[in-house]
């Protein structure tokens, strides 16, 4: 008899076999995913650097690099107050440049003419400075859209009035046209001039009058200091300090409205000296006594406003408190310093002086206004006089040392060209002849260049009366304004046909003449580069910018003031810098060419060619109303 073990056995495998397969199998799975686990794993990535590579040096050569010993100045840089659109007849204008102050407008339709931020005006410039006044202009005959605004001149001064009421709110003049453009001053001193002058400077094509002008800023000093306002306003001046007027002034005669019905009530000045001594077109006004710590900023405003147009003035001097001030030579006034937070510049004292009788205001006394100390010396009332400069000459032959093709060198001066000889001559006056292709390239040159072609050089001008804005104002009926526009230009035409492949450069200066003084104004300088050949037919031809010359008189019988035109200077010039040409209307301003191209455009100068300052308003220009 069979156990069940036995049976069990007989039918498969033995229990030990299959329990070792078992394990066997176990293993080899665990294996498996050893290997598998062992096979993905991801190492770390390790960077070697590869290995250094030779690259050739390469030797480089420094740069040589030729320098012109002239510069090529701004093309016409205008000092006025405004560029506007301009039409000319037969000749394309670049930019627009001209001279003076409040001395160009336009002539209607035309190409668009920008304003330069850069000039100096008598209601400031287009570039802030950080402790100036922003300036914005409002012309009340037209709407917030630039529509025509039907406003009577007897109501501008209830707009004006409204506004201050309000206590200086915006929103009041908002309602009217706002130049785009705002301008900045460091000073409020307007002399009598005429009321077309701030429309200009703000490049507004409108009357000169219905318009104001508000300013913001702060005011502030850099040590203790008690003062006050004086002023003048034409129509109406206001300053207000810290949210408090602190000056008025308006034309009490005006013969429309009584001025002082209109603004009575807002402020009353309480000095005792009050409307005691002339400023501008009539008495001055004394503001209250302000009080300023050292460095510790109080907001200012300030408002400008005309109605009927005509002449215009703001004037805003300063009295500090214990100071004693020269006395004017007409009515015994003191000549109090302007207000201004920056000591002017030279192109600004000119700006102001060639309207401000010097018995109204000193430019250059008095405090700045900003809360850092300066230099408490005034500046000069003109310009430094500039050092005395080498004047420059058609270039002379001097002794050179010359090289031939097979490197010998002499010293010799280049006297002339005879065919294809050259005459040298050493430094002990002996004199002999060198074949041209015996010298080196760099030599031959040098002889083309001492060799430059003559030249016929013509200077041109060409100008057209200009129609000033109308006015509203029956004196300006009576005042004589002549005013034109001029541009000038300068054409050169080489003689012969010798062959010149250098360039050339074409300089011309305009000049006018005072018509009240002995002196001269820089009009324009331009230049131009040119090589003369066949394409060109040998000849250049170019021009400046729009130049405003006017002469005008404050009335029929006071005297003239302004500029003429008054002469010229065009020189040609080698890639040296060297005059081989030019053409003159005056000998002084060639002889003195070294001075005259330091004066500026629109400046004025001496026959030695210095810069000088404008001819200032005499007592025989001074119109005071009478009360």
């Amino acid at each position: 008899m069979k156990s069940k073990r036995a049976k069990n056995v007989s039918k498969g495998a033995p229990s030990g076999l299959m329990l070792s397969l078992a394990i066997h199998a176990a293993a080899f799975v665990l294996a498996g995913m050893l290997v598998v686990f062992t096979v993905h794993q991801k190492e770390e990535k390790k960077f070697v650097p590869p290995k250094p590579v030779d690259r050739p040096k390469m030797k480089l050569k420094k740069p040589k690099v030729k320098v012109k010993k002239t510069a090529r100045p701004k093309s016409t840089t205008r000092i006025v107050t405004k560029v506007q659109k301009a039409t000319m007849p037969d000749i394309q204008l670049p930019e627009m440049s001209g001279l003076g102050d409040g001395l160009v407008g336009d002539l209607g339709g035309g190409f668009e003419m920008m304003p330069d931020l850069e000039e100096v005006t008598l209601l400031g410039s287009g570039l802030t400075i950080g402790n100036d006044f922003e300036g914005r202009f409002y012309d009340l005959k037209r709407d917030r859209y630039g529509r025509r605004n039907l406003v009577a001149p007897e109501t501008v001064h209830e707009i004006f009035y409204d506004f201050m009421k309000k206590g200086w709110r915006k929103s009041v003049l908002s309602r009217y046209y706002q130049s785009p453009q705002p301008i900045y001053a460091t000073t409020f001193m307007v002399p009598p001039v005429r009321a077309n002058l701030a429309p200009e400077i703000f490049n507004e094509e409108t009357e000169g009058w219905g318009w104001g002008i508000h300013f913001t800023g702060q005011l502030v000093h850099h040590e203790d200091i008690r003062f006050r306002f004086v002023g003048n306003g034409l129509h109406v001046m206001a300053v207000r300090v810290d949210g408090e007027l602190a000056l008025l002034s308006y034309w009490e005669k005006d013969t429309r409205d009584s001025l002082e019905t209109t603004y009575g009530d807002l402020w009353q000045s309480s000095a005792a000296d009050n409307r005691q001594y002339p400023l501008g077109l009539f008495l001055a006004h004394v503001g209250d006594w302000i009080e300023l710590k050292a460095n510790e900023p109080k907001k200012m405003e300030v408002l400008y406003g005309i109605s009927g147009g005509g002449i215009f003035n703001a004037m805003l001097c300063v009295e500090v408190e214990g100071e004693e001030y020269p006395r004017s030579p007409y009515m015994g006034g003191p000549i109090l310093p302007i207000f201004k937070t920056e000591p002017l510049s030279p192109d600004m004292q000119d700006v102001i002086g060639a309207a401000l009788y010097p018995g109204f205001g000193s430019l250059t006394n008095g405090p700045v206004f900003r809360d850092f100390g300066h230099n408490t010396r005034p500046a000069a009332d003109t310009a430094p006089e500039p050092e005395p400069q080498p004047e420059p000459q058609r270039p002379e032959n001097k002794m050179r040392l010359w090289t031939t093709v097979d490197g010998k060198s002499f010293e010799a001066e280049y006297v002339m060209r005879s065919g294809d000889q050259l005459w040298m001559k050493a430094a002990n006056g002996r004199k002999t002849k060198v074949p041209i292709n015996q010298l080196s390239a760099e030599d031959i040159t040098e002889i083309r260049l001492l060799e430059p072609p003559e030249f016929n050089i013509e200077f041109f001008k060409k100008s057209w009366q200009r129609q000033e804005m109308p006015n509203i104002t029956e004196v300006d009926t009576t005042r004589p304004i002549r005013r034109f526009d001029y541009v000038f230009g300068a054409r050169v035409k080489q003689r012969g046909m010798k062959p010149y492949d250098f360039p050339l450069t074409i300089e011309y200066f305009a000049v006018g003449e005072e018509v009240d003084g002995d002196n001269y104004v820089l009009f324009d300088r331009n230049q131009s580069t040119f090589i003369p050949s066949t394409e060109n037919g040998l000849e250049h031809q170019f021009q400046g910018g729009k130049v405003d010359v006017m002469t005008w008189a404050m009335s029929a019988d006071r005297p003239m003031h302004g500029t003429k035109y008054g002469g010229f200077l065009v020189t040609v010039s080698n890639p040296r810098g060297e005059i081989i040409e030019y053409k003159v209307s005056h000998d002084f301003l060639y002889e003195n060419l070294g001075n005259l191209k330091k004066v500026p455009v629109g400046r004025h100068f001496d026959k030695n060619c210095n810069r000088v300052a404008p001819p200032r308003p005499t007592e025989k220009d001074i119109y005071v109303e009478s009360y």
